[in-house]
């Protein structure tokens, strides 16, 4: 149940976007496994003092963070994250964390990133988490907060890899929603933030009172805040970042709600589809003419949180 994903079918999105799909995290799923292991606080000591839970306020447009599904080179990852700009981490944390053989190299990319002023978020996610949020509350969220290492949660669920999406999207749509709340009551003081595509603004939903509503801005209300999975490898003009993303910023700037627009620098494939997605093959100084350009555009909207990168190990390997 944990790290697994399947890219969307072609139906499984709206007419306009039925070319987008997201990269397989297959590679990313063996990486971060479950595995459980006799308990390993006594032998590691004990937990870091929690960091105060963040307020929900807005960053800056400026402000960028990372998305780290491979948490086995702390001191190589938090090195590029200050030598390019990178003020937050959503680093990816196994069920049952404080068992975890994994936790004591969470601990020290944690400890180096702190260290350097970063804030760090617990990021995790599966399709098959809509259809069981107890065990989600329970085997991902309370061990992730009773390591005392993380500011707020981050998850990236992408609820249309499930097979039900295409047969009953509205029941995985409610199922998804029920999942947030029930995330949101048990996180407590911890701020809630979610990773969402771009076309969810052309989902229909509904409010707790009844009324007709989007995806996107059911989320929204729910959340502390959104990542828009607004990946393209052009700024401006059709079906650039910009254009993909208009509706979300929107629905942020209606709602009060921080909205960051995310960029893939991983391979996705050669198809004309898949090489518009991301900046694989790109240089940084190349990507970030275009980067500059959706910070300038996007900065019009008030709740314009900034950019994240998808992922550390994608964008490690791009050629300065």
């Amino acid at each position: 149940m944990f790290f697994t994903s399947r890219r969307p079918t072609r139906s499984s999105q709206p007419p306009r976007w039925s070319g987008d799909i997201r990269p397989s995290r297959a590679a990313r799923a063996a990486r971060i496994a479950v595995t459980t292991v006799a308990v390993l606080a006594a032998a590691a000591g004990t937990f870091a003092t929690a960091p105060a839970a963040a307020a929900a306020t807005t960053p800056g447009p400026g402000t960028r963070a990372m998305w780290v599904w491979d948490t086995s080179t702390p001191a190589a990852t938090v090195d590029l994250a200050v030598s390019t700009g990178i003020d937050q981490l959503f680093v990816a944390v196994p069920p049952n964390v404080t068992t975890s053989s994994q936790l004591p190299g969470i601990k020290d990319l944690v400890g180096r990133a702190r260290a350097a002023g970063l804030r760090v978020d617990a990021l995790g996610g599966d399709p098959g988490w809509v259809d069981n949020p107890s065990w989600v509350v329970t085997y991902w969220l309370k061990p992730a907060k009773n390591t005392g290492l993380f500011t707020g949660i981050h998850i990236d669920v992408e609820p249309y890899s499930t097979p039900a999406w295409t047969t009953d999207q509205p029941t995985v749509v409610s199922k998804y929603l029920t999942l947030l709340d029930r995330l949101k009551a048990g996180a407590g003081t911890y701020p809630v933030e979610a990773d969402i595509p771009f076309w969810f603004g052309e989902i229909p939903a509904t409010t707790t009172g009844g009324a007709a509503s989007s995806l996107d801005r059911e989320i929204m209300k729910r959340t502390a805040g959104v990542t828009v999975m607004s990946y393209r490898n052009t700024a401006t003009g059709p079906d650039g970042t910009l254009d993909v993303a208009a509706a979300a910023l929107a629905a942020g700037a209606s709602l009060g709600k921080p909205v960051r627009l995310g960029q893939e620098t991983n391979y996705l494939g050669s198809s004309a589809v898949e090489s518009k997605q991301t900046f694989f093959g790109w240089t940084r100084t190349d990507m970030e003419v275009q980067l500059a350009q959706v910070v300038s555009g996007a900065s019009a909207q008030p709740t314009f949180a900034g950019l994240a990168i998808h992922d550390a190990s994608g964008y490690a390997a791009m050629a300065p």
